[in-house]
């Protein structure tokens, strides 16, 4: 790697072991080669966070655009109510 930047970084005695044994095991070549695997999964992490708010404010503001609320029971009165209206209509004599 011709363009690196040596950091040092303090893990507790369990997280290096972890990676001491992942290179022993022959996973990863280097210790190095854990933490840079680390950060890309630490960042694809924080964009898929940062896509999910966005998200979420999106659909925030449609829910909020899309008109005055109901009350759920009474939402769930109108569906039935026009369920067994259309039932009752498939129902009776022609």
């Amino acid at each position: 790697m011709a363009n690196v930047e040596k950091v040092s970084v303090a893990l507790t005695p369990e997280m290096a072991t972890m990676v001491r044994e992942v290179v022993q095991t022959g996973e990863y070549v280097s210790a190095s080669e854990v933490m840079r695997e680390a950060l890309r999964e630490w960042k694809l992490r924080r964009a898929q966070r940062a896509k999910a708010i966005e998200e979420l404010g999106r659909l925030w503001d449609a829910g909020i655009n899309s008109g005055p609320t109901i009350d759920g029971e009474e939402a769930f009165a109108q569906i039935r109510e026009s369920l067994e209206a259309k039932i009752a209509e498939r129902r009776a004599p022609e």
